[in-house]
């Protein structure tokens, strides 16, 4: 009789500890669901996704960017060297600097972004030519027309016997490409003065695919930029292929950045007219307008945006957006139509 009365409290206590386990499990579930956690929770009703905190929107401007550079997909080594091809809106002049310090490019960029001076600005080739101090292994110029459309070749002289710049850490960067505009009368039209891509060259000790590192714009009121890519779903093309110049977008309230260090975010982003027929990958209806920061996809349309707080492509959370476009506000009504 006892034994019975014992094998029967068992199974009741499984029983109960089973259930408390479940309601345990689905509390949890709810709550966590209820404060915008990311797990999956059908509970969760379209109204309520409506109360989520909406994403700020990054205040924009536009300004001209008169300058584009894109690397051979062909590109050599330090001792074959490499093509590269400008675009520019107006006749420039592209300078290469091999085997160029990092310090010196660092002290080069500090000199444009603190000087008090007009003259410390690096507006013309001979400006940053003596910015960097000779700290470089060669320099080479070419002279670019405007709107041209040809690849430069450039090369680090054989005599110099340099087939590579050391192990990493490196003090040399491989390649800076500059290019900046070669006549004053056009430089006060355009508020972008120079652009510096530095760019990374395979050699003997370090065979990594040649690449573009940084790109950094520079205003002539001493602001530096860092110029990021931009990227789209698997299913369409990066954006940061567009090679053209076009009009870029700047942060209304620009705050400088520290040479040598990417920024928390470019505020140089470019509007990109490709991206009109690109559907958005959340309602897969209306035109995809919508850059989210910090993780730079571009992605959704604006109807879209006010209905998530976490990017549909990375998970990442999203703490800010801006347009590509200025669209009038209809995609949710095109969605609400159909």
């Amino acid at each position: 009789m006892a034994a019975e009365f014992l094998v029967m409290l068992y199974e009741y206590s499984l029983f109960y500890i089973a259930v408390i386990a479940v309601c345990f499990i689905i509390t949890v579930a709810v709550v966590l669901g209820w404060f915008g956690f990311d797990v999956p929770v059908i509970l969760r009703s379209s109204d309520e996704t409506e109360s989520l905190t909406a994403v700020s929107e990054r205040k924009m401007v536009q300004v001209t960017n008169p300058f584009a550079l894109e690397m051979d997909s062909r590109a050599g080594t330090v001792t074959e060297g490499v093509s590269l091809q400008p675009y520019c809106l107006e006749d420039c002049v592209l300078s290469c600097f091999w085997g160029c310090g990092v310090q010196a490019l660092q002290a080069a960029l500090q000199s444009h972004q603190h000087g008090l001076r007009l003259r410390l600005r690096l507006r013309t080739p001979e400006l940053f030519q003596e910015a960097l101090e000779l700290s470089y292994l060669h320099h080479q110029s070419f002279n670019i027309h405007k709107e041209e459309k040809e690849e430069y070749f450039t090369q680090m002289p054989p005599d110099l016997g340099v087939t590579d710049f050391g192990l990493l850490p490196r003090d040399r960067y491989p390649l800076v490409a500059v290019l900046t505009l070669a006549y004053p009368e056009t430089r006060d039209n355009y508020n972008i003065v120079a652009s510096v891509t530095v760019l990374h060259v395979p050699d003997d000790k370090y065979r990594l695919s040649a690449r573009i590192l940084f790109q950094y714009l520079l205003t002539a009121q001493g602001n530096l930029y860092d110029l990021k890519p931009l990227f789209m779903s698997a299913d369409n093309s990066n954006l940061s292929g567009t090679t053209e110049p076009s009009i870029s977008t700047q942060g209304a309230e620009p705050q400088p950045e520290r040479p040598g260090e990417k920024g928390e975010e470019s505020d140089s982003e470019g509007e990109w007219p490709d991206t009109q027929g690109r559907d958005c990958v959340v309602c897969q209806n209306a035109p995809i307008n919508r850059v989210l920061l910090p993780c730079r996809h571009a992605c959704v349309c604006n109807g879209c945006m006010c209905h998530f707080q976490h990017c549909p492509i990375c998970r990442a959370f999203v703490l800010e957006s801006f347009a590509l476009a200025n669209q009038p506000a209809r995609d949710e009504e095109d969605l609400t139509e159909d």
